[in-house]
């Protein structure tokens, strides 16, 4: 965990794709979570009537997981204009672990010569902030001037086993509805997603006279070691995480505009992450706007840190934040001001997109407007 000054290299973004359970590109992304559109719909592609919950945020008819995060891939190369030839540009790639993790990375290797890239660098499957810890280590990698540019992407689609632990472990929501900070919430719901990013430093984004999307201000880790499923109770390894975050962007906690929260529904992690957040923010979290995207479009596992960096990236440009869905009544424990309708009038100058996984694992990315 760094506090050291900004760097004179200051990593953008240049590029974006994502496929969701609304389907592909951003647009409908971004219009569903400022209008409160959840994409939780029956799940038909695998038995689930033994199942104490049936519901997830599922794409109709979804690709093989390697040609959806191909296809999101291309979307952020053409976007960024990255040339199609030999490179050296990395990509970093985060999956679940599994007896098919390497088969799906051998096919997005495969895949990725066509865009310009050399192949997967690196493979993360850090549950549930691999794809942040990606973000941080390309933003690290360019930072330092190792590499102009570094792509990252993740996927996470749907699938039986997986739904099966989640459900057997009580970790999904028994009512069908996610309610991050919410009373009565019961848990979370699963997601499909694939997404990436092109993560460039600002001098060599200006010389291909690329304008960027957004600025990558700050990021940070942390690892709180207190349990192997339950977050610590103060929210102390989120804590760390974030101010690791300000302080390496320089940014003071007051500036921030908008918190895209991990906010799975957990009772437990909600209520950690809540004090988290006061114990940063102070007097400041009365007027700052907090809501978590998973409530619109599910929760992606080892993809959810990029699908929800993408909405931070989309809620610097947009009058309208993120809404806090599923919302059934204050718990007088959170304490949060939860975007709950339409906030217009919002262009924040910095926003913060937080993650935690199993294992006391967390992560806070701060990006900035460009």
């Amino acid at each position: 965990m760094s506090t050291s000054a900004p760097s004179a290299v200051r990593p953008v973004f240049t590029g974006l794709g994502v496929l969701s359970a609304f389907g592909r590109g951003l647009a409908p992304l971004a219009a569903a979570t400022a209008r409160a559109r959840t994409g939780f719909t029956e799940v038909t592609r695998f038995d689930v009537s033994r199942r104490g919950t049936r519901r997830a945020a599922l794409l109709p008819d979804p690709p093989p997981l390697a040609r959806a995060v191909l296809g999101a891939l291309a979307d952020a190369c053409h976007q960024s204009g990255l040339p199609v030839g030999p490179g050296d540009t990395p990509l970093l790639l985060a999956l679940h672990s599994d007896l098919r993790t390497g088969e799906v990375a051998e096919a997005v290797r495969r895949g990725s010569a066509a865009l310009g890239l050399p192949g997967v660098t690196r493979v993360y499957t850090g549950a549930c902030v691999a794809a942040a810890t990606a973000v941080a280590d390309a933003a690290a990698l360019v930072a330092s001037g190792r590499h102009p540019r570094v792509v990252v992407a993740a996927g996470h689609l749907v699938e039986p086993g997986v739904f099966a632990a989640f459900d057997a472990g009580r970790a999904l929501a028994r009512d069908g509805e996610l309610r991050p900070f919410s009373s009565g919430r019961t848990g979370t719901l699963l997601g499909d997603a694939a997404a990436a990013v092109v993560i460039e430093a600002d001098a060599a984004a200006a010389r291909r006279g690329r304008r960027p999307l957004a600025r990558l201000a700050g990021w940070g880790r942390s690892g709180d070691a207190h349990h192997v499923c339950r977050p610590h109770p103060d929210g102390e390894g989120v804590a760390r995480a974030t101010r690791a975050a300000l302080a390496r962007a320089g940014v003071a906690p007051a500036e921030v505009g908008y918190v895209n929260a991990n906010g799975t529904g957990s009772p437990m992690s909600d209520l950690a992450e809540a004090r988290a957040l006061r114990e940063v923010f102070g007097d400041a979290l009365e007027g700052l706007p907090v809501s978590s995207s998973k409530s619109v479009h599910g929760h992606a596992l080892e993809a959810s840190a990029l699908l929800e960096l993408v909405v931070t990236i989309a809620a610097l440009d947009s009058e309208e934040l993120p809404v806090n869905a599923g919302w059934l009544g204050p718990d007088p424990e959170i304490g949060l001001n939860l975007v709950l309708a339409g906030a217009g009038g919002n262009h924040p100058r910095y926003a913060l997109s937080l993650n935690s996984a199993f294992g006391g694992a967390n992560t806070a990315l701060l990006v900035a407007a460009a």
